[in-house]
């Protein structure tokens, strides 16, 4: 069986990491329009991994890389999502993605009948959150006869803050900032709704260190929970997990219009106040050094007659051995896990679904163990 990858970046390069550690896998492709870096990164993987120059602007040459695969996997901007979602379509292999903007979900779950009709299943929204903290709630909620609550928290933080806003870029600056001003939706009492990201600051607690932390709103964490749930659960949210104070200062900084569309004159050219803002915290937030990435997902209700409430939490750090990021293990292990999960016939149904949908909870927590991510499980 081959599997291709589409982007050499961080998550490309955890993808065909772990996926050249499956035995039911003979040979990942990585394909990149920087042939150098797809070709770096395969070579500091083994050659297992062979590297693809790839313009995704070239529909025959997509098409004709896709029809080598049995499995593609895209780790590109979600902008790329949809097409590659057709021409899955097209060629008859399965595809599943990182996900992350749920207006593109919704295009790519309207292809449902045609990927159906084409015998393949498409799955996006694959990776942390929305992702693998969706998959476990839906799954968490199967264990109740009743449910009441559903509230997801997830995080990924530097192991060594810097102050002023002691965080670290893990993925890219467009999409942190998307996540603090976009709207958050959830349920309240069955019915969803909409609120503004930043809010509801709370505290949470994990083991020291420190121990301490602050969760607030945030967009775009829940994928289909609120739909699915929708009229079935009373309430259901998604958090964001930050050292404390975080999220007054970045707020503050979002109150004064750093990350408007105003337009700002800069030596002559012009720039919005949000494009200076995200090349400044580019060139002041520092990435890529140790980190790790907390979540907790609580379902409550009922089980057998009785008031339960489940916890399902998970604390990831880096891989000093493999020089690999937290970020990356728990956001590519999980999409890679559904990409062998589908060749190997462990999901059967075709179409369009997002993972809190189609993968089954206690095979996918199996395999995040044999990869060192661990979810405790706790009922109380």
């Amino acid at each position: 069986m081959n599997a291709l990858v589409i982007g050499a970046g961080m998550m490309g390069k955890a993808l065909a990491y772990d996926l050249a550690q499956s035995e039911c896998i003979d040979r990942v492709l990585l394909a990149d329009i920087d042939a150098d870096r797809a070709g770096s990164v395969a070579a500091s993987i083994g050659k297992k991994v062979e590297a693809q120059k790839l313009d995704l602007h070239s529909g025959a040459d997509l098409l004709g890389i896709m029809k080598m695969a049995q499995v593609v996997i895209g780790a590109t901007s979600y902008n790329h999502n949809l097409a590659l979602t057709k021409a899955a379509i097209e060629a008859k292999v399965h595809f599943c993605d990182l996900g992350g903007n749920m207006d593109v979900v919704d295009s790519q779950l309207a292809l449902h009948g045609e990927a159906e009709k084409a015998g393949i299943c498409i799955i996006p929204n694959c990776g942390l959150a929305p992702g693998m903290a969706c998959l476990i709630a839906a799954g968490g909620t199967k264990k109740f006869s009743r449910v009441d609550t559903v509230h997801l928290r997830v995080g990924g933080l530097p192991q060594n803050p810097i102050p002023p806003l002691n965080y670290q870029l893990v993925f890219s600056v467009e999409g942190l900032i998307n996540e603090y001003l976009e709207p958050a939706e959830i349920l309240r009492n069955g019915e969803v709704q909409h609120v503004a990201s930043m809010t509801d600051i709370e505290k949470i607690e994990f083991p020291p260190p420190p121990g301490m932390y602050e969760a607030f709103n945030t967009s775009g964490g829940v994928s289909t929970l609120p739909r699915m749930f929708r009229g079935k659960v009373r309430d259901l949210d998604y958090k964001t997990i930050r050292y404390p104070g975080h999220c007054e200062k970045f707020s503050t900084l979002l109150d004064l219009g750093f990350a408007s569309a105003e337009p700002v004159i800069v030596g002559g050219g012009v720039r919005t106040a949000r494009e200076i803002f995200e090349e400044l915290l580019r060139r002041k937030l520092p990435a890529g050094g140790p980190d790790i990435v907390l979540m907790r997902v609580t379902v409550s209700g009922i089980v057998n007659n009785v008031s339960r409430k489940v916890a399902y939490d998970m604390i990831d750090y880096y891989d000093e051995h493999a020089g690999m990021t937290s970020m990356m293990r728990t956001t590519a292990f999980p999409t890679s896990i559904v990409a062998q999960m589908l060749i190997r016939g462990d999901i059967s149904v075709r179409g369009v679904f997002p993972p809190e949908q189609c993968v089954p909870l206690e095979p996918f927590l199996a395999e995040l163990r044999r990869r060192n991510i661990i979810i405790h499980e706790t009922w109380t």
